[in-house]
């Protein structure tokens, strides 16, 4: 009786790579376990079946296996997971045909070759997909560098707005009402330039880089090209009236403080000062700055009657003539229907922004 070789309760499962082992035995410390000449041998003291012994067990594996057994204890059994030399499924686990008594199959681990494909494939799968969001980069990489284009993109707008803005305040000073007069040809490469830029804004707004509407950022891209490119741009007339400088001032008064806004908030920073600025500002400069656009539009109507520019005639039979300024006159509504859209969607900012701490307060 003593030199009887006890043998533990030993279950199997298998997937394409890998072998998994469960033995029957709690409060094992310090298992002898090795691979040698494609045989496992397993030693260990521990309370199994025949109580409290010394047991164990040697299997020969069907097909050659990597010699580095993994085991992990727990209180009630030992797990040990051997990894196939070719991923490949056995139709048993041993060299014999004869199943050993002690061995039976693991079935809380048991899959069928196709089911164990079907696993096999998902994690394949898994793989890919992280090695493709890796690639890609991480959420919070991605986040990093849309914070960081926005707040090139709102620095530049700033820059190029500021120095238009600060320019003009000089030339008044220094000039005075003769600085109106020129304003265009000082100012117009720098303002082409911002609001060809301003492109990106409703873009961003589209893909849903930021979540600012759509809508009224585009109201506001079509209002001002219109005016910068049709406006003031087509027509020379147009470009020594004192009309340009209000609109480009008043233009560079609400950028001054809307972009900055933008870019501390990328930064996730939040002056007071100016988000009160941000906030407040446009409830008087946005009416005037339409006022000033409508006042341009009124000036153009009898330069483009009298140049007929993109005046046309309509084909024959009906052989009208159709005079730019009948768009023009339309256009003047279509203003202070803008107007209504963006300060109606301002006020719901501002609202959200300073209306909630008063109902708090009260």
């Amino acid at each position: 009786m003593e030199n009887q070789v006890l043998t533990p309760h030993v279950y199997w499962a298998q997937r394409h790579r890998e072998l998994y082992l469960r033995v029957e035995l709690s409060d094992v410390q310090n298992p002898a376990i090795s691979i040698t000449e494609n045989v496992l041998h397993f030693k260990a003291q521990g309370h199994g079946a025949k109580g409290d012994n010394v047991y164990e067990f040697h299997l020969e594996f069907l097909d050659l296996v990597k010699p580095e057994p993994v085991y992990k204890l727990t209180q009630r059994q030992i797990n040990i997971t051997v990894q196939k030399k070719v991923s490949q499924w056995w139709e048993r686990l041993t060299k014999q045909e004869k199943r050993p008594l002690f061995l039976a199959p693991d079935f809380d681990r048991w899959l069928d070759e196709s089911d164990a494909e079907m696993e096999l494939r998902a994690k394949e799968e898994e793989r890919l997909n992280k090695l493709r969001l890796e690639s890609q980069g991480s959420p919070e990489t991605l986040i990093s560098l849309k914070k960081g284009y926005l707040f090139m993109y709102n620095l530049v707008q700033f820059l190029g707005f500021s120095w238009m803005f600060v320019n003009m305040t000089v030339r008044f000073f220094i000039l005075g009402k003769e600085s109106f007069y020129d304003t265009f040809h000082t100012m117009a490469d720098m303002m082409y330039f911002c609001q060809m830029l301003a492109v990106v804004e409703t873009i961003n707004a589209a893909i849903g880089v930021t979540s600012s509407p759509v809508v009224p950022c585009l109201i506001q891209l079509f209002g001002r090209n219109f005016i910068l490119f049709i406006i003031f741009g087509t027509m020379e007339e147009m470009q020594n009236k004192a009309v340009v400088f209000f609109v480009f001032y008043l233009w560079s008064t609400i950028e001054i403080f809307r972009y900055p806004f933008y870019m501390l908030y990328c930064i996730d920073m939040d002056w007071k000062v100016l988000t009160w600025l941000r906030y407040t500002l446009w409830i008087p400069v946005y009416p005037l700055g339409c006022l000033a656009e409508a006042v341009a539009v009124i000036q153009s109507i009898p330069i483009f009657n009298e140049t007929g520019r993109f005046s046309f005639t309509l084909p024959y039979p009906v052989k009208i003539k159709v005079r730019f300024s009948f768009f023009l006159q339309i256009y003047l509504i279509v203003i202070f229907l803008g107007l209504y859209i963006n300060f109606r969607h301002l006020y719901k900012q501002r609202r959200r922004r300073y209306g909630q701490k008063k109902k708090k307060i009260h």
